[in-house]
């Protein structure tokens, strides 16, 4: 049976997301022919070339906008070097860095309004990343004008996010659906089209990881039950299995057939024998669908396979080389996520600890905690490197677990393999000095973990199961053998005042300022129907202000209150503001609560407080 399976616009452009590469592994195992096409990435790249731009701008923009006039007024110069801009940041071309960051060759939009010192932002030698930033901007100004002047769903990173985000039902989406195809609709729609018609599947999947894959996917199901009704249709991924779990409103059935829910390799299988004739509903797994007009679930919720039993990610039918490297921000571990042809894979299935308060710990993604042979991970690696010609990997894992992680480095190591890697860790014990030098010894370059609130109260009440002092200790033995740590960061959680979180920034102050991190992020708090918080908030003396039922479409996040008087905006400037200076060695001796815009209380926390930690 022929299968076609599409990453919708947009993910990623500097690497493939890895849905695809993984369920293509599992069902070509199964006698299935399977194909896989990036359609963002494709997309990206048709956008960006000179035969679009000439296009674009052959329509004189109905605006008094200086910003877009500017940019149009510049157009010659956009459709002249396009090409060799686009060549350059898939890793061609790197003569052109000289002459990008001596600001001789690209035009300046609005966006370089903003720009950075460089020097400051990169340092004398960066001179490759510098051209990269500049180039970034100036692929970021024709985004912007796309999105302004002719199709308002346009992004590099998103296509309609804000129509599927948080959406209790299906009207903004119809509503969407309906209006013309823009210009950026039509240019995917016919490169879709095209890959229909060299796979002639019977199936085709789409993944939707993000809320602003859903629109792209539609728009082509769309295009799919017009002209080719005999093509079954399915979509899975991150945005159904968290956003879609209770769906109530049927209409988007208007549009595919089924939707699937957790890991995908049995649901499709499954379905592939359904379409096939060789079992029926009853056999579907984790599976919605309409039947007599109405919605029906399958059920069979605890069918999975083991883990090791998956199969190795194939990438074939991806052209690794069209893919876009992007430093849009200087954050060092950013730039790992947007920079460079990563080899994305996961090394055990699910999260170990799987407790934290604010996260999915219902869902399967998290609690179902399967692990294979360290062999079996180094064996698909290589099969990787051996596809994809790239050496480095990014473990896409929720946290990856110390135990396995060890017999990986091993593993590595006994079959003299040189490769990078980084993920996701808990800062806990577990990652001793030791560790973390066979770590460093594998390839192992960064990791990024959460230390959440900084606060040993509320780590405590949210079950994070790390406390400050295990934490640092971490962070020091990681970077101690030479890799780059990071930390993600929240603020807003129940209970916790303006006094703690004056608090917690002090303590990423003070890990800054001893070397123990390199790079952080703060976010607000988002509760989800699906972590404990979510299904039992009273616990945590948090208030639901918005009611599930209230939800007939897509119901994830939730919003809340603990009935404290805080301006989390006033708030959340600050610690970004603070952070971001931080990373670059600035203000690290400004007293923590100065950053704010409003007048605050000093912090309580011990000025030495991370360094006695490293001390003892």
């Amino acid at each position: 049976m022929n299968i076609l399976l599409i990453l919708p616009p947009l993910t990623q452009i500097n690497t493939p997301y890895p849905s695809t590469t993984v369920l293509k592994g599992f069902l070509q195992t199964k006698g299935h022919t399977v194909f896989q096409c990036d359609l963002g990435i494709k997309l990206i790249n048709k956008v960006y070339s000179k035969a679009f731009l000439t296009h674009l701008f052959s329509d004189i923009p109905k605006t008094k906008d200086a910003k877009l006039l500017r940019i149009y007024n510049e157009r010659e110069a956009y459709i002249n070097s396009v090409d060799s801009i686009v060549n350059f940041l898939q890793g061609n071309d790197q003569n052109l860095a000289t002459r990008i960051v001596n600001r001789t060759l690209l035009p300046e939009g609005p966006r370089f309004d903003e720009l950075a010192d460089l020097e400051w932002a990169f340092g004398t030698a960066g001179i490759y990343d510098k051209a990269r930033h500049l180039a970034t901007l100036y692929m970021e100004d024709l985004a912007d004008y796309i999105r302004k002047t002719k199709a308002k769903e346009f992004d590099l990173i998103r296509y309609a996010e804000q129509i599927a985000m948080s959406a209790p039902n299906f009207d903004s989406i119809q509503t969407a659906l309906t209006k013309p195809l823009s210009i950026i609709d039509e240019l995917m729609l016919n490169l879709f089209e095209k890959q229909i018609k060299i796979s002639n599947p019977r199936l085709i999947g789409f993944s939707i990881p993000f809320p602003g894959c859903l629109y792209a996917a539609l728009r082509c199901a769309q295009l799919i039950k017009n002209k080719y009704p005999y093509i079954k249709t399915v979509i899975g991924g991150g945005y159904p299995n968290t956003e879609l779990r209770r769906i109530k409103d049927k209409r988007i059935f208007n549009y595919i057939d089924f939707i699937t829910l957790d890991d995908g390799e049995i649901p499709t299988q499954r379905l592939c024998n359904f379409i096939e004739g060789k079992c029926n509903e009853d056999n579907l797994v984790r599976c919605f669908y309409i039947k007599d007009d109405k919605l029906q679930y399958s059920g069979n919720d605890d069918i999975n396979i083991p883990f090791s039993e998956t199969g190795t990610p194939d990438f074939s039918g991806l052209d690794l080389s069209k893919y876009i490297s992007l430093i849009e921000l200087t954050n060092p571990m950013h730039k790992l996520w947007t920079d460079g042809k990563w080899n994305k894979m996961i090394m055990a299935h699910g999260c170990y600890w799987a407790k934290c308060a604010f996260c999915d710990c219902s869902l399967d993604y998290i609690k179902r905690y399967d692990a294979p042979p360290a062999k079996i991970v180094v064996d698909r690696m290589e099969s990787i490197m051996k596809q994809t010609g790239q050496s480095g990997f990014h473990f896409t894992d929720e946290a990856l677990p110390p135990k396995l992680l060890k017999e990986v480095a091993r593993e590595i190591i006994r079959r003299n393999l040189t490769v990078s890697f980084w993920g996701n860790i808990r800062f806990e014990k577990s990652f001793t000095e030791d560790l973390c030098l066979l770590l460093s010894d594998a390839g192992c370059i960064a990791v990024s973990g959460g230390l959440e609130v900084a606060s040993n109260r509320l780590l405590k009440l949210m079950n994070k199961g790390v406390s400050l002092e295990q934490a640092a200790q971490s962070a020091h033995n990681f970077t101690s053998a030479g890799i780059m740590v990071h930390c993600y960061l929240m603020y807003g959680f129940p209970t916790e005042t303006t006094q703690e979180t004056i608090d917690s920034l002090e303590i990423v102050r003070q890990l800054f300022n001893e070397g123990l991190i390199q790079s952080a992020f703060w976010h607000r708090l988002t509760m989800t129907v699906h972590s404990p918080i979510g299904e039992n908030p009273d616990k945590f003396k948090a208030i639901k202000t918005t009611q599930d039922h209230d939800y007939k479409f897509a119901l994830n996040g939730v919003e809340f209150t603990d009935q404290q008087d805080i301006d989390f905006e006033m708030l959340g400037e600050g610690l970004h503001l603070a952070t971001y200076n931080y990373m670059h060695g600035i203000g690290l001796d400004t007293p923590t609560h100065k950053w704010f815009k409003k007048q605050l209380s000093k912090t309580t926390i011990n000025k030495k407080f991370i360094k006695n930690i490293i001390k003892k």
